[in-house]
């Protein structure tokens, strides 16, 4: 009777694991069918949603970039920032498609010091980066103890030590990285300058209460100044602005569309008219050769 029980223990038990092994086998086949329709939906996907700073971004997505986007069939939703951090956030988090306002340097140090899983996708027409006058009016009137207002992100704040050092204002340190430069970098000071760092949105309000302030163009542009009024622009080309996608997203059509539609003729003309004295993406230098 023994022998029959262990048996029977022994047979059903091997049947209750073979049913749970299939059950299981079953669970990861349809998690797997799920999980790659889901992935399906998220590539075809015909609504984009688009994370810009206030300023020009938002009006080539209005203007240009967004009718490019309908005639394919895609329709759009346009979300604004104030700031610099939420839009790369969002994005991460899935509430945002794609963004665009940051040039390479600050989206490197930005995912790296968050550990986000996205990346730069194309270049787009940037307002010049410039230094505005506040209480003092022309450079040559450059004066001890003068306040300069400037960016609080550390890729933007390097930009002003760079234009300040341009300006023979300051000194900074022999092989110091201009794209990495800090206050630690200051070699030499000797006007005295107290640079006061700020939101970037603020920089502009900050104009009253400084001598100077280096403004980044788009927070220029809708704060109401003309960057062509800039008393001193930034003399390089390395921090066009770029958008930024989820690496899983790099090879969807939707993101595809949109490159193509912010690399178009019709933006090309919409900028030459609108924009002038921007600085523009590489690849447009490149079709023109």
């Amino acid at each position: 009777m023994k022998q029959y029980f262990q048996r029977f223990y022994q047979h059903t038990l091997g049947k209750i694991i073979t049913i749970v092994v299939i059950s299981a086998l079953v669970l990861v086949g349809c998690n797997e069918t799920q999980k790659n329709s889901e992935i399906g939906q998220a590539t075809d996907k015909k609504e984009i949603v688009i994370g810009v700073t206030v300023g020009v971004n938002g009006q080539m997505v209005r203007d240009v970039v967004g009718p490019l986007l309908e005639k394919q069939g895609y329709s759009y939703k346009l979300i604004e920032f104030a700031d610099y951090i939420r839009p790369n956030l969002a994005l991460a988090d899935g509430d945002l498609d794609i963004n665009i306002f940051q040039h390479k340097p600050y989206l490197d140090a930005f995912k790296a010091q968050h550990n986000l899983a996205i990346e730069e996708v194309f270049q787009i027409p940037t307002a010049p980066y410039g230094l505005y006058a506040g209480k003092t009016k022309r450079l040559e009137d450059a004066h001890q103890g003068m306040k300069v207002s400037a960016p609080n992100d550390p890729s933007n704040y390097a930009r002003v030590l760079v234009i300040l050092d341009h300006l023979g204002w300051i000194k900074l340190k022999e092989n110091t990285n201009y794209l990495t430069a800090s206050r630690e970098d200051i070699a030499e000071n000797p006007l005295n300058i107290e640079i006061i760092t700020l939101d970037a949105g603020q920089l502009p309000r900050s104009l009253q209460d400084v001598d100077f302030s280096a403004i980044n163009g788009n927070f220029a542009i809708s704060a109401g100044l003309d960057p062509k009024n800039a008393i001193f622009t930034e003399p390089t080309f390395t921090f066009v602005n770029w958008s930024a996608a989820r690496i899983e997203d790099r090879d969807a059509p939707w993101l595809k569309a949109i490159t193509e539609a912010f690399n178009s003729d019709e933006l090309k003309a919409y900028t030459a008219e609108h924009f002038e004295g921007y600085q523009l993406p590489e690849a447009w230098a490149q079709d023109n050769r």
